[in-house]
């Protein structure tokens, strides 16, 4: 048996996770030496390497002085905070890397509470020490004042320290030692990092953590051998959380982690986080077990969601022009799909067969739903996103969030006045250089839209770092979106004649030529009022005007926004229709007559 170290890398969004893991494959030898490897070649998904940010947790292994050490690179951002929950159950203990620069962010604090409430000793990872706005010591104490706060053990306090550029490949004890390799990070691991209890004598125990798909073997349940031994063709039985019996099966292939890929093997043991096909119903928090010890392995639910939206069949007059799964059996089956891996998700019918609520963690996990639904060729429409409330003890609560806004000094007290304006409640301040961190505790309904307001007061130099916090008492009406919307009379194409006579009334959404249909909104007022406006009117030709003179009109250039911008925008009473070439916001009711009749 091989001795084994199970580590996640855990950090704030962008700090660099991914990029160090890189290294670490191509340090430990676990690449040929001249094999083509793709830059953060742990986003493996479009989205995660178009954002640049990480959505699923990935395991890896690398060999090191004859240590296995398995690697989970984890998801940074708050909205995918169910991932960060289940993967640190598959381990032992935790790299946290934080940025030289910018310090411990609310996310840090998030990940690090998890990791200490479990009992892991974290080793602290200095990173990107090369900025030349570096402050690695100031961050170092801000680290400690942060285990210091989340009420860590003599035991926790006591970490080691590594200085690292993730980039580079480089990691050292010191400051003052030469940039080599990133061996002293292994070293530490090694020498750190508890090895996991091995019971191999006891009967075979597996949480499942994850799961996967494989187009020739099904489903992929993946964990760590809690105790005992498994063999390939071995009888297991799979119990739900409750320790009710799923499905009695065979392991009909085992698989552990090396490199990026899986190797087949014949037998597993405790300690190691290893893939078992063979079970079509496994689900995240099932249990693998012997058939003499029938007892499931505990298993801690994760966070609730805070931020619910309705998926419903597109029925705009565009409805089925774009998109090529539309019916809302193929949306329900979609969002079934997506339950079955995704833990932090809900997927709810309503009254209406065609609609379904859904829940998650945060606008953004909600859109990167939307997003690879959308380049998946499917088409429907979404609802403006609202918080999920509770009631205790008889009284209304609501999610929290903690909000940190770094931004130039010159524009602090615009980010001030719009989150107080939205409820917040202001936390602190503090100057570094020419930048201001701002810290807040905002309900979350107040940051629905909040990101373009700020991005726009400050020219777009403010950096938002939010996290849900806890629940709270209902803080009472926050106001809506301050302009009104110009909404299409008709259904056509829309011409320069129309947007050249309409220019001084708003923003516009569309341009000449853009197909719109009545109840579209095609723009943002400058008044406070939605307005309805013919956006496809034509120019009357006579026999004295060419149509050829009517093209020269100047217009202004058309807003395009990003299906993020476009969730934030939306009102209570629009919705957003998505298809794979389109993002068009329209109101629930095209007719003006029954949108009046349904406003009284």
């Amino acid at each position: 048996m091989t001795a084994i170290r199970n580590i996640a890398i855990i950090a704030h969004v962008d700090h660099g996770k991914t990029t160090l893991v890189d290294q670490m494959l191509k340090q430990s030898g676990t690449f040929r030496e001249h094999q083509e490897v793709a830059e953060r070649v742990m986003d493996s998904n479009d989205l995660e390497r178009e954002k640049g940010i990480t959505i699923m947790a990935k395991n890896t292994a690398v060999n090191w002085k004859g240590t296995k050490i398995n690697i989970v690179d984890t998801p940074g951002h708050a909205d995918f905070g169910g991932e960060v929950e289940r993967i640190l159950k598959m381990v032992n203990g935790v790299i946290l890397l934080v940025d030289a620069a910018e310090g411990p962010l609310p996310q840090t604090r998030f990940v690090l509470r998890k990791s200490l409430a479990l009992g892991y000793r974290p080793i602290v990872v200095i990173n990107k020490i090369d900025r030349s706005d570096a402050r690695p010591d100031a961050v170092l104490n801000e680290v400690f004042d942060l285990f210091v706060g989340l009420e860590a053990s003599d035991e926790q306090l006591d970490f080691p320290v590594l200085y690292a550029v993730g980039i580079k490949g480089f990691a050292k004890r010191s400051l003052d030692d030469p940039d080599e390799s990133l061996a002293p990070l292994f070293d530490l691991i090694v020498e750190h990092v508890a090895p996991p209890q091995t019971r191999t004598d006891a009967p075979f125990k597996m949480l499942v953590s994850n799961v996967e798909w494989n187009d020739y073997v099904g489903r992929i349940a993946v964990g760590r051998v809690e105790q005992g031994t498994i063999k390939k063709g071995q009888d297991v039985l799979l119990l739900d959380r409750d320790g009710n019996l799923k499905e009695k099966g065979r392991a009909t292939k085992l698989f552990t982690f090396i490199g990026l890929g899986k190797e087949i093997v014949e037998e597993a043991f405790a300690g190691d986080i290893i893939a078992l096909a063979g079970y079509d119903e496994s689900n995240i928090g099932d249990t693998l077990t012997a058939a003499e010890d029938p007892t499931p392995v505990a298993y801690v639910d994760i966070d609730m969601p805070t931020i619910a939206m309705y998926f419903r069949v597109n029925d705009s007059p565009f409805a089925g022009l774009e998109g090529k799964y539309v019916t809302s059996n193929m949306i329900k089956d979609r969002l079934a799909r997506e339950i079955r891996t995704n833990v932090s998700l809900r997927v709810e019918p309503t009254e209406n067969p065609d609609v379904f609520k859904v829940s998650g963690r945060g606008e953004l996990q909600l859109a990167i739903l939307i997003e690879s639904m959308r380049r998946e060729g499917y088409e429907f429409s979404v609802s403006r996103p609202e918080v999920v409330l509770r009631e205790i003890d008889g009284e209304k609560y609501e999610p929290i969030e903690e909000v940190v806004v770094d931004v130039p000094t010159d524009y602090s007290n615009k980010v001030v006045d719009i989150l107080l304006n939205r409820k917040g409640l202001l936390m602190g301040m503090s100057q570094e250089g020419e930048n201001s961190r701002v810290a807040f505790r905002v309900p979350s309904r107040g940051l629905i839209g909040f990101r373009g307001d700020i991005m726009t007061e400050t020219r777009g130099m403010a950096m938002i770092h939010q996290q849900f916090s806890e629940y709270e008492p209902y803080k009472g009406d926050i106001g809506g979106r301050a302009n009104g919307a110009l909404i299409a009379l008709e259904n056509g194409n829309v011409t320069s004649y129309a947007l050249e006579g309409l220019q001084d009334r708003g923003l516009f959404f569309v341009e000449p030529g853009d197909p719109v249909y009545m109840g579209q909104v095609v723009g943002l007022n400058n008044r406070a009022d939605d307005m309805v406006l013919n956006a496809v009117k034509k120019k009357a030709l006579t026999n004295h005007r060419a149509s050829q003179t009517g093209d020269t009109v100047k217009i202004a250039v058309a807003k395009k926004m990003s299906l993020e911008q476009c969730i934030e925008f939306i009102d209570d009473d629009e919705l957003l229709e998505v298809t794979p070439k389109s993002l068009r916001i329209r109101k629930k009711y095209l007719d003006a007559n029954d949108r009046k009749r349904y406003a009284k």
